[in-house]
């Protein structure tokens, strides 16, 4: 073991160690904030557009309250680093969520100039599975697992 760099192992190079927690912090930061935008929006203009379509699918209106739990709070723990992988989960099963309520009708179809129909909503959903995989880094202020 290298001791004057304890935190990385002398297997791999420490520039490979420090490209990947940029990497990771990098990810976090951009789908934990492209994420709690929306969930600032909810807050802002509350949660009835998710209350209608819950209540439309004939599920309870109040789980959209949730919606406060995978928009805001699980980005802002993703976004410092903080149970990075249970809250990348969360982010996810509430991205599903959405695409089943909202977008539904859209996940087989292209849009005219060639795109995915829900390319943003699968960049975020895909985007916080990969955290939840890869987990936060060094560059965060909880465990670096």
């Amino acid at each position: 073991m290298n001791t004057s760099n304890a935190t990385y192992p002398e297997t791999r190079d420490t520039r490979a160690y420090w490209s990947d927690d940029v990497g990771k912090a990098v990810l976090r930061l951009t789908i934990g904030l492209l994420v709690l935008l929306h969930g600032i929006a909810k807050i802002v203009h509350g949660p009835d557009p998710i209350v209608g379509m819950l209540t439309a699918q004939g599920l309870p209106g109040q789980l959209a309250y949730l919606a406060y739990v995978g928009e805001v709070l699980a980005p802002i723990l993703v976004i410092v680093g903080l149970w990075t992988r249970p809250a990348a989960l969360v982010m996810a099963v509430n991205m599903v969520v959405a695409i089943q309520l909202a977008h539904r009708d859209d996940v087989f179809r292209l849009e005219k100039t060639g795109g995915w129909a829900i390319e943003l909503q699968a960049a975020y959903l895909f985007g916080a599975v990969a955290i939840a995989l890869l987990g936060a880094g060094a560059l965060s202020i909880g465990p670096r697992r």
